[in-house]
């Protein structure tokens, strides 16, 4: 997309869009999900990965540009798509494929000159005492929010230079997004090998969101920007493409991918079909 070319949703890619029953028949739960990406209007490679995969979802962000970020979190997704067919996710496995993401990263720096690397954020639907959690785990600034109530939580927390900033008391959440190392990350899958994940278990009640994205959603739009758009009652697929066209619209100086999943009771009326359907760009 050139500097000059206007945004608009028909510019979004809409990935992966459905409606799952997790994780049987008895439970009465639905997941209903879209993801969308868009390289934004800077750059030319869209380094970005998403994995929509009941009941695992994720969004990986690569880094290293030449040096094939796109490969490294495609390596990331790869490594979680086996985690679909289990019956029931444990956090065992959810270590165990980030341990294989790790190792398949790192070997790429046997052929670039600097190592590639790459962001992680996941959230698995699991159930504990008959009741749906998201099994949440993330390396980097890659983000999940949690949307519930008219009110938007962040439940991940970034490994950033910007966030060590924010935590020390010397920065503003407001003042970070304009931060020039506001994309300067700590933790990271590959280039930075020792890198642990953070873990938690959230509840994922129907009527909630679950919003995962890359650093080129959060480092243009705003917490309150976000909260509006995800409280406007449209469909995960509309969401998804009205968040991305907002980002690029800000700016775009970063790819960016967005994954929305409604928790919905079995028997709730689904959103109604959008009258505009995004599609590739040409």
């Amino acid at each position: 997309m050139g500097h000059g070319e206007a945004s608009g949703v028909r510019a979004v890619r809409v990935n992966a869009t459905g409606t799952e029953s997790w994780p049987s028949p008895g439970h009465h739960t639905r997941l209903l999900h879209a993801a969308g990406t868009h390289p934004g209007r800077v750059r030319s490679v869209n380094e970005d990965s998403s994995l929509v995969a009941p009941p695992v979802f994720l969004v990986a962000d690569g880094m290293g540009g030449y040096s094939r970020g796109d490969v490294a979190s495609r390596l990331v997704v790869e490594s979680f798509e086996s985690l679909a067919t289990l019956h029931e996710v444990q956090p065992a496995d959810v270590e165990a494929a980030i341990a294989t993401a790790q190792t398949r990263v790192a070997s790429l720096a046997a052929e670039f000159s600097s190592a590639p690397g790459s962001t992680l954020v996941t959230a698995a639907y699991v159930l504990e005492d008959g009741r749906g959690y998201w099994l949440l785990a993330n390396i980097g600034d890659s983000r999940a929010y949690t949307y519930a109530g008219g009110v938007l939580e962040q439940i991940s927390k970034d490994h950033s230079v910007v966030q060590e900033l924010i935590d020390a008391g010397h920065l503003t959440r407001d003042e970070a997004l304009g931060h020039p190392e506001r994309h300067v990350v700590t933790r990271a899958i590959g280039a930075l090998t020792t890198s642990e994940a953070d873990f938690a278990l959230v509840p994922a009640e129907p009527g909630s969101r679950l919003l995962l994205c890359s650093d080129g959603l959060t480092s243009e739009l705003s917490d309150t920007a976000i909260l509006h758009i995800l409280s406007d009652q449209m469909s995960p697929d509309r969401t998804v493409s009205t968040l991305v066209d907002a980002a690029v619209a800000a700016g775009g100086h970063d790819n960016v991918t967005v994954v929305v999943v409604d928790v919905e009771a079995l028997g709730a009326a689904a959103p109604a079909a959008e009258d505009t359907e995004p599609r590739d760009r040409g």
